[in-house]
């Protein structure tokens, strides 16, 4: 069992930054590949980034290339999603997931545990 918390959320305007982190507590947090996933209201969860255990391998949707960094620190159990150049079409919920495998993948159903969320708010 994983537990994921997310945090960094919050209200920025357009062209902004922020920083999603994402703090694992129970088994070894690099026996596992992580992604980066969001939701806006009323669409679907989609893909935004991943990362591979070892952080040396990573995935970005095309809508987030470019501007969104994902990364993780192994000794400190924590992942993060840096954000710049933000739109308001970034606007949603996003959430970390881990799945144990050596390659993440794009698909939230490939992963096993998540976290609850944080939202992401980008005004015009």
């Amino acid at each position: 069992q994983v537990q994921l918390v997310e945090s960094g959320g919050g209200l920025v305007q357009a062209g902004g930054s922020l920083r999603l982190s994402c703090a694992a507590s129970g088994r070894a947090f690099d026996n596992y590949a992580m992604g980066w996933f969001r939701q806006a209201p009323g669409k679907e969860r989609e893909f935004v980034a991943s990362i591979s255990r070892s952080g040396r391998t990573t995935y970005y949707a095309d809508s987030v290339k470019g501007r969104f960094t994902i990364s993780r620190v192994n000794a400190k159990s924590t992942a993060y999603l840096q954000m710049n150049s933000l739109k308001p079409e970034d606007t949603a919920s996003y959430y970390c997931a881990v799945r144990q495998t050596v390659i993440p993948g794009t698909e939230s159903g490939l992963y096993d545990y998540w976290g609850q969320g944080t939202q992401v708010t980008v005004s015009t």
